[in-house]
């Protein structure tokens, strides 16, 4: 089971703190650093300072990390045109030795849209699809040649599919609850499927269901990595759990129910119950970007009997 730490810098976060706790997940043994692709912050917080960008955070952290894998979940296809797209992530993994990981996702968070006048089309997810037809497109186009796309919202002629990524293939991460658009797509494009803050019965059907489509389009349904985003709060006795629960604004039953919450034991029995049903890496949503304490005890008592 890898263990990944996850960031939602949006809530307040500066590119010193993520540099911060990209280098302590990286000392600690996790497998890599990853954060959500935001402009505007959610919930009862200000958000200060401001937001950071995805890409432009991870291309510093290529530069400043030697080992940790590096991506989003996910990347708002809203954001970015895909040949742009293509060309940043691409960057980004020269940048950083082939490290990089992309999770794309289709945008779904209106009013950040409306607060930095970014276009929120209707018809998202037909957009995606092309988005990742495109992207995968280009890093999978032979140097010397171009590449050609002309789709209902994307038209690109006689690209020269440049520049090329380190890796030979850059994993493309897909993601999210639906029960027959996104396992098809996965299906289709994805390295890996994600199933976001979902239990394990949900998390399994979800998991069936992208199976069965990636055979359907003619891959083994174990070609694909499975994997679980969750947020994360242990503690060493009741009174720390407590403690982190408070600090992120939560309570500490609902945590135990839609997260991993507890001591170091109870985090790794429920870890044990998604791997059972297929999940081979969890994200773990770190909201206290601060407490590096919590880290520390996540990588010592509970990674280390996963490992």
């Amino acid at each position: 089971m890898d263990l990944r730490i996850f960031t939602e810098p949006q809530q307040g976060a500066t590119y010193d703190t993520l540099l911060t706790v990209a280098k302590a997940t990286e000392d600690l043994g996790f497998d890599a650093f990853f954060r959500s692709d935001h402009y505007l912050r959610m919930g009862n917080v200000d958000g200060l300072p401001g937001p950071t960008d995805a890409w432009i955070t991870l291309a510093g952290l290529a530069r400043e990390t030697k080992r940790i894998r590096l991506g989003t979940l996910m990347t708002a296809g809203t954001f970015r045109l895909p040949g742009v797209l293509a060309i940043q992530v691409a960057q980004v993994d020269q940048m950083s030795g082939g490290r990089v990981e992309l999770g794309l996702g289709a945008g779904w968070f209106e009013e950040e849209h409306k607060a930095y006048g970014i276009p929120f089309p209707k018809e998202k997810f037909a957009r995606l699809e092309e988005q990742l037809e495109i992207v995968t497109g280009l890093w999978a186009t032979e140097a010397g040649k171009t590449f050609d796309f002309h789709g209902t919202y994307y038209d690109l002629a006689d690209s020269p599919a440049l520049p090329k990524p380190a890796q030979r293939k850059i994993p493309v991460l897909v993601g999210g609850h639906g029960p027959s658009r996104t396992p098809r797509l996965a299906a289709k494009y994805a390295d890996e499927f994600n199933m976001p803050f979902a239990s394990v019965e949900d998390s399994e059907r979800q998991f069936g269901r992208v199976r069965a489509a990636a055979e359907e389009a003619g891959r083994r349904g174990d070609e694909l990595t499975y994997s679980n985003a969750l947020v994360v709060c242990v503690g060493r006795d009741e009174a720390e759990v407590a403690r982190r629960a408070a600090a992120i604004g939560r309570e500490v039953d609902e945590l135990k129910l839609n997260g991993l919450a507890g001591s170091p034991a109870e985090v790794v029995d429920k870890i044990g119950r998604y791997a059972e049903i297929g999940s081979r890496r969890i994200y773990l949503q770190v909201l206290d970007l601060d407490d590096l304490d919590h880290l520390e005890l996540i990588s010592a008592q509970v990674r280390s009997q996963l490992s």
